[in-house]
């Protein structure tokens, strides 16, 4: 099963990636993932126990930094 997970991490800065969003994408990368990087949000795509790991990692990564909040949205496919 493989799944995509897009988290967008705040406070949210117009025009830069405060160190809270960096190490989100930090922690995707040591994940395996090349993310991709968008205006308002972050995906990874791949095998479901992958992703959900490399998600937790993300999560705390972020919350170490400084982030306020996380959003999380997770996709499920056969």
């Amino acid at each position: 099963m493989a799944c995509r997970a897009e988290f967008m991490v705040e406070p949210f800065v117009e025009g830069t990636q405060g160190p809270h969003v960096a190490k989100a994408i930090e922690a995707a990368l040591v994940g395996g993932f090349e993310p991709e990087i968008g205006p308002f949000g972050t995906a990874i795509e791949g095998d479901v126990e992958a992703v959900l790991a490399t998600v937790s990692s993300v999560l705390d990564a972020s919350r170490r930094a400084g982030a306020s909040r996380i959003s999380l949205q997770v996709d499920f496919t056969a």
